[in-house]
């Protein structure tokens, strides 16, 4: 994708209805000068970090992905979602969360990141992501607005990392982890070789105090908007107040001076971040190391592979 475009999109929402969802939706692309040609083929990745323990905040809401998919089939585009969850296979979390029984009597296929494809980033690493997210005319990411226990906050540019194929999301953690910076450059680099389309942030119920599975409710009641993730991601960090390089994605982002890292740049069409309170957004106290404990990657393993035999 192409890292240039400075405009980020904000609108204030309280509740998941679908229909108003939609139009917010539309009226940030067209706010963005994002269209998509009819008969194109695209993907929404969502966030389906796990079914386990759902309880209807870890992943992007089941409305707001029904929403995108509704505004994306009005556009003429042929639809699918999907994710490589941490835990089982997408469509089985799909239903775990709500996702599927929203899509219904859309026609649009959910599907599993299970077909690899090895690429090298520019720093070296050569990962095995998933073949249906880059044969696509537009891949347009779903993160949802929540704490991370590892990385501070996840926004847009974390959620892509859910393009990396299964059990390689925990190997990358493995491997990285003890080099932050390492870390976050594979974040940053992945964004390069993946196809380009447009991330609407699910901020109408935040996570916040811990994630990115066991947080709190936080009604920060936005919609939010970009072509460009790490505009949007930097925009979202002044929303809630904080110094960007308390971030450790957007101090790799700053370190390459990627388009949208620098918030004097950036260009707001709607809101501005500051007109969407987020007083009393907790962020983590205290991260967690980045690298599993080698009996967490084993559980990990076993669990993945019991869930997908199940799936």
């Amino acid at each position: 994708m192409e890292i240039s475009s400075q405009k980020v999109g904000i609108l204030r929402y309280p509740t998941y209805d679908r229909q108003a969802i939609k139009e917010q939706v539309a009226t940030l692309a067209q706010a963005l000068g994002f269209r998509m040609p009819s008969g194109c083929r695209v993907v929404l990745k969502p966030n389906l970090v796990s079914g386990r323990g759902h309880t209807g905040l870890a992943c992007t809401h089941p409305e707001f992905v029904a929403a995108v998919a509704e505004w994306c089939l009005d556009c003429g585009a042929k639809v699918r979602v999907g994710d490589s969850p941490a835990f089982g296979r997408a469509p089985a979390v799909m239903r775990t969360c709500g996702i599927a029984q929203s899509l219904q009597g859309l026609p649009v296929e959910l599907i599993h990141f299970g077909t690899a494809r090895q690429v090298r980033l520019a720093c070296g690493e050569r990962l095995t992501l998933a073949a249906e997210a880059l044969d696509c005319d537009f891949l347009i990411n779903l993160p949802k607005f929540k704490a991370h226990s590892q990385t501070l906050i996840s926004l847009a540019v974390k959620n892509y990392f859910g393009t990396v194929k299964g059990f390689g999301k925990a190997l990358l953690h493995q491997k990285l982890g003890e080099d932050e910076q390492a870390f976050c450059r594979m974040l940053v680099d992945l964004l390069a070789v993946l196809p380009g389309g447009i991330s609407f942030v699910d901020g109408v119920q935040a996570m916040h105090r811990r994630g990115p599975l066991q947080g709190e409710i936080f009604p920060l009641g936005m919609v939010g908007g970009s072509v460009n993730p790490v505009a949007l991601d930097t925009a979202m960090l002044l929303m809630l107040g904080m110094k960007p390089e308390q971030s450790m994605i957007w101090r790799e982002t700053a370190r390459q001076q990627l388009a949208g890292a620098w918030p004097e740049e950036l260009v707001f069409p709607l809101l501005q971040p500051w007109d969407v309170p987020a007083q009393g957004f907790v962020l983590p106290s205290a991260l967690k190391p980045i690298p599993f404990k080698p009996l967490q990657v084993f559980n990990s393993m076993v669990k993945r592979v019991r869930l997908l035999l199940h799936s």
